[in-house]
């Protein structure tokens, strides 16, 4: 089944677009959770809590084209916020240290004041990013999408962790000398 058939599907109230889209995207929707959460079975947890999602959003929303994308930020948020719940009194450093690495080349929330320029902003990462080789590309989505840390994105891909390193490290200068001439300031 292709996305347009899901969407229909969930337009149409039938629960078999659940089972559909979790045939299709279950290992991929797990795999952002773990990489957030590092636990499969609270991954799981947020999998799920992803189709009650869509199944409420959809519609409005009829994300025909892109609805990995719609599903994977679902996820993602959910994931986010379990985690977030869980570690209230303390820090994580690997999302500590993803956090400092972006915060080299996105500016702060405060310096964007309204909604527009928050999407402004998102379409220059995104051309940005469309700009770059895929295998920047690649890396980059790995460690910043799904939190793949630099040795499993080592192992996955056969680069060394120096290459990995090397790459996001010049990715981050360049994204944000990018994002400054849009006329953001880090």
């Amino acid at each position: 089944m292709n996305d347009n058939e899901i969407v229909d599907l969930f337009l149409s109230r039938n629960e078999k677009a659940i089972s559909c889209a979790a045939e299709l995207y279950g290992a991929k929707l797990r795999s952002i959770a773990y990489g957030i959460l590092n636990d499969r079975e609270s991954a799981e947890e947020c999998e799920n809590d992803t189709y009650w999602e869509a199944w409420k959003r959809i519609p409005p929303h009829e994300p025909r084209h892109y609805l990995f994308s719609f599903l994977g930020r679902i996820t993602r948020m959910i994931a986010i916020n379990r985690y977030r719940e869980r570690q209230r009194q303390k820090r994580n450093m690997e999302t500590c240290e993803l956090t400092r690495e972006m915060l080299e080349c996105i500016p702060a929330q405060s310096d964007t004041v309204a909604g527009a320029e928050v999407d402004d902003l998102r379409k220059m990462i995104e051309h940005f990013l469309d700009d770059c080789p895929q295998e920047q590309q690649i890396i980059f989505m790995r460690r910043y999408w799904y939190c793949d840390s630099v040795s499993q994105i080592s192992a996955m891909y056969g680069f060394s962790e120096s290459k990995i390193k090397t790459t996001l490290f010049r990715m981050r200068a360049k994204m944000k000398e990018y994002l400054e001439k849009g006329g953001y300031h880090v």
